[in-house]
């Protein structure tokens, strides 16, 4: 990311963004909650990317710079907190559970400005109740350090059904599995199937905003069937990838 731009106030409101639309690299001197109504988004750092359908909001912590993604047709609902009022208690991104309440919530909060009522002081109060209750999900793809682990997950980047071991894929790199999966632990924090199973998740994320059919999915991904594909995606998000939340007016999500 190069040229950042500071905006001292993170806006709530929403905004429909086209697909593979990006909204360059920026800071706020607020927190921000990012939500796809329709379509996905993802929210990228230098620490990785955080991708999240109707049925997740991404907590952006005050300072953090980050980019954002369009993926689908994207209904993009903002909402701005001050740097002294964090109810997570979060200082990293992170993708939260939305409710069907949560959901309205959002919705409601940035669909008209603030007036400074005390409707409006007790519909915000509500949807900081409901952050609070909000269940973190481990949806993060981080973004390695080692050049090693860089090399070795752009080959995966571009092709999530690559479906070689870690050896074979340290062949090609030039180091051993035993290395590599020290690398994993050390570097990203998590084990090389679990980093390839976000990647994939990921990647089929952006597929469905696509209105990709999900046995294409499944295989574009690499799972070795579409009934594999739902059970990974069922276990991860809690619904099958045909989902889709009341009253949305996108595909999917």
């Amino acid at each position: 990311m190069t040229e950042i731009r500071h905006l001292p106030a993170a806006p709530t409101r929403t905004r429909l963004l086209a697909p593979r639309t990006a909204i360059e690299a920026h800071r706020h001197d607020d927190h921000q909650i990012v939500y796809a109504g329709r379509g996905v988004v993802a929210v990228t750092t230098d620490a990785g990317s955080w991708v999240a359908p109707a049925t997740r909001a991404i907590w952006v912590p005050a300072g953090t710079v980050h980019a954002h993604d369009a993926h689908g047709e994207l209904e993009l609902h903002l909402v701005g907190l001050p740097a002294s009022e964090n109810p997570l208690t979060l200082d990293t991104p992170t993708v939260l559970a939305v409710s069907p309440l949560l959901r309205e919530l959002i919705i409601a909060h940035t669909r008209d400005p603030d007036d400074g009522s005390p409707q409006r002081a007790r519909l915000r109060a509500v949807l900081l109740d409901q952050l609070r209750a909000s269940p973190q999900q481990p949806l993060h793809l981080p973004i390695p350090s080692s050049p090693l682990l860089r090399a070795l997950c752009d080959i995966l980047r571009a092709d999530p059904a690559d479906g070689r071991t870690l050896a074979e894929l340290g062949r090609e790199v030039g180091a051993s599995d035993r290395t590599l999966s020290r690398l994993f632990r050390g570097d990203l924090g998590m084990s090389f199937p679990q980093w390839r199973t976000q990647l994939r998740l990921h990647h089929a994320l952006i597929l469905l905003a696509e209105r990709t059919p999900v046995t294409t999915v499944a295989h574009r991904c690499g799972w070795s069937s579409a009934s594999a594909f739902i059970d990974v995606f069922r276990r991860t998000f809690g619904h099958t990838p045909g989902f889709r939340p009341r009253e949305s007016r996108g595909p999917f999500l």
